[in-house]
């Protein structure tokens, strides 16, 4: 089975195309939370991720957009109101059972309080190991990761929308995973959005 990763879209709609032509025949999509960017809402992005039966967690950016501090942004008229009753219908964490081995979606952190920045140098990432899965699936940082925690393979894509890691050259990021080999292809592209060419 071959999982196709995003994370932190940040309304990039291009950057999440080209996510998934890069990431070619996968069985299931994962976005791992901020598929909208502060106040903005993207149509497209969350149309794209509806159509395409995609696991869809909430992260930050999306608490943010659906709590009380959002209550203008929603009320935006250029918002289709189906599509924003369906991100807010999306729970903050999801377990997959896929073929006997557990993966578990994220946006920042297994345990609570959720939120914490927990970069790949940071000694909290030794706590990934004690979640009860084969696979944990996280984003919110916007940098790489694969490691083996213990038991646990630990996975951030890096960031589909709003590239900021300087160790790949802010460049934008998708990961492809096969949950029977373990095998994990991270690839790095350019934001669509500034390489188009000029007119």
């Amino acid at each position: 089975m071959k999982l196709g990763i995003v994370s932190d879209l940040h309304c990039n709609f291009d950057g999440l195309t080209r996510a998934l032509d890069i990431m070619g025949q996968i069985d299931e999509l994962l976005c791992l939370g901020d598929s909208i960017y502060e106040y903005r809402f993207s149509n497209e992005v969350v149309a794209l991720l509806k159509e395409r039966g995609a696991h869809v967690i909430q992260g930050n950016h999306e608490e943010v957009f659906m709590g009380p501090q959002g209550v203008r942004a929603r009320g935006s008229d250029t918002i289709d109101r189906a599509l924003l009753q369906w991100l807010a219908d999306q729970p903050a964490r999801i377990e997959l059972n896929i073929g006997g081995k557990k993966v578990l979606m994220v946006h920042s952190t297994p345990w609570e309080p959720r939120g914490t920045y927990v970069y790949p140098h940071s000694p909290q990432i030794a706590r990934f190991g004690e979640a009860e899965a084969d696979f944990v699936l996280y984003g919110h940082t916007h940098q790489q990761l694969v490691r083996r925690i213990g038991g646990v393979l630990v996975i951030n894509p890096g960031s589909t929308g709003d590239g900021r890691d300087h160790t790949n050259d802010r460049q934008l990021s998708c990961a492809v995973l096969d949950t029977v080999s373990e095998e994990v292809v991270v690839t790095n592209f350019p934001d669509p959005r500034r390489s188009a060419p000029k007119t």
